[in-house]
């Protein structure tokens, strides 16, 4: 009997990976619905690719459990992976009880504010951060807008003055650095915010998600605030700059979406929707373990053993009965917030977010255009996110005299948007 060759896992990491993952999705395939991949060297885990497999597995909280902490000695400490995976007091690596209840504390937190407000907040810093290249007539639309307008707002929404935004920036582009005395300065600068933010809102509460946090019923400790305030943030961020970014990468270089920036042939939800499910802006995650051995889809996952979750290989599953292309605008059936009792809490909220920047954008800079063919835009690596490094655009410069240079946008409604053009005074203390 000839005996069956072991499987070679497929690589999620390094220059081939980054330039075509669907090639390495397409290959996982190949193993089946769940298949062997190389997330960072020497790491190896299970990786669903099929939407009804990932589908199942997100919904099941009996047989999986997300504790990271029996694994972790698989992982070297110098690995990029361990910050995504290093299990923290935060319902991300919580199960049952206690998921259920730090859960409750973002989900009611979050339905506390109001989408007016949010939408607001987004349109002032967009004015804020487009005035510094308007003149200039081009642009990185990811460093200079993208990357830097959720922190802005997610410092708002926590209850900080403005001022501190560009600490929080500051921090998180640090920890990202690959030195690691930048990342080190990073993580103590996020631990400087993180005091100044917990002691402000113990002192005296706001009309803010900290507050709120602290207030509720269910009763958090100082430290527990804390490490909710970070999940949001570090959930957030990322993926909420990638779904901007990607969605204006797809509207630039896309002939249907031209006329929303001129004459508004197709609004930007669609762009929106259809950056979801083409590109899921967090690309694999979702870690489960089985609390016993299982015969997951035809693959035996010994007790313990790391399944991620392709975000991005299961919206492109060519199993998964699936709507085409040309249906999927108001389609939400993407993985892209993931799905089941761990899925995105805020979801409303980031793609208000991303709607509202995106509208603010297209307002202000009608003729946008990118500079380079959109066969020449770069990803960065990783098997995490799905990140563009740069969106380099170009548009008629703005003149410091002009009312737009002086967060005065064009009045005419964005194509997609529901709410006014021109927005009033965020009621949210900032």
């Amino acid at each position: 009997m000839t005996a069956t060759p072991p499987t070679v896992p497929v690589r999620l990491h390094g220059p081939e990976h980054d330039a075509q993952p669907q090639r390495s999705y397409e290959l996982l395939r190949l193993q089946g619905p769940v298949g062997l991949a190389e997330i960072s060297p020497g790491v190896v885990v299970h990786v669903v690719t099929d939407y009804r497999a990932a589908i199942d597995l997100l919904q099941d909280t009996h047989t999986w459990s997300k504790d990271t902490r029996p694994w972790m000695d698989q992982v070297p400490p110098d690995s990029p992976l361990m910050p995504h995976v290093q299990w923290r007091p935060s319902l991300f690596f919580a199960d049952g009880a206690q998921h259920a209840h730090l859960r409750s504390v973002i989900t009611d937190s979050f339905s506390l504010l109001d989408p007016h407000d949010v939408r607001n907040l987004t349109f002032r810093y967009a004015d804020t951060l487009l005035q510094r290249f308007a003149e200039d007539g081009e642009a990185d639309l990811v460093a200079q807008y993208a990357q830097q307008i959720p922190l802005m707002v997610f410092n708002a929404l926590f209850g900080m003055p403005d001022e501190y935004a560009p600490r929080l920036l500051k921090a998180f582009t640090g920890m990202v650095s690959s030195d690691p005395e930048q990342a080190a300065q990073g993580a103590q600068a996020l631990n400087e915010y993180l005091t100044s933010l917990y002691a402000a809102k113990a002192r005296q509460r706001g009309h803010d998600l900290t507050s709120w946090f602290i207030d509720h019923p269910n009763g958090l400790s100082p430290q527990d605030v804390l490490q909710q305030v970070i999940i949001v943030l570090g959930a957030g961020n990322e993926p909420l700059a990638n779904l901007i970014a990607s969605t204006l990468a797809r509207m630039l270089s896309d002939d249907r979406y031209f006329g929303t920036l001129t004459s508004g042939s197709l609004p930007i939800q669609h762009a929106i929707d259809e950056a979801l499910w083409n590109d899921s802006p967090l690309a694999n995650y979702s870690l489960h373990f089985p609390r016993h051995e299982v015969d997951f889809y035809g693959t035996i996952v010994p007790a313990g053993s790391p399944v991620m979750v392709s975000y991005a290989a299961a919206n492109s599953c060519p199993h998964g009965n699936l709507p085409n292309e040309d249906h999927r605008s108001g389609n939400k059936a993407h993985l892209a917030f993931a799905a089941g009792p761990h899925a995105c809490p805020a979801r409303s909220t980031a793609v208000l977010v991303a709607t509202a920047a995106i509208e603010r954008l297209t307002s202000y800079l009608p003729d946008v255009r990118l500079t380079v063919p959109a066969t020449g835009l770069t990803y960065h690596g990783g098997p995490i996110y799905r990140s563009l490094t740069a969106l380099p655009a170009g548009f008629t410069p703005i003149h410091p005299a002009h009312p737009r240079h002086h967060g005065s946008p064009s009045r005419q409604r964005p194509t997609g948007s529901s709410g006014p053009a021109e927005p009033a005074p965020a009621r949210i203390p900032v």
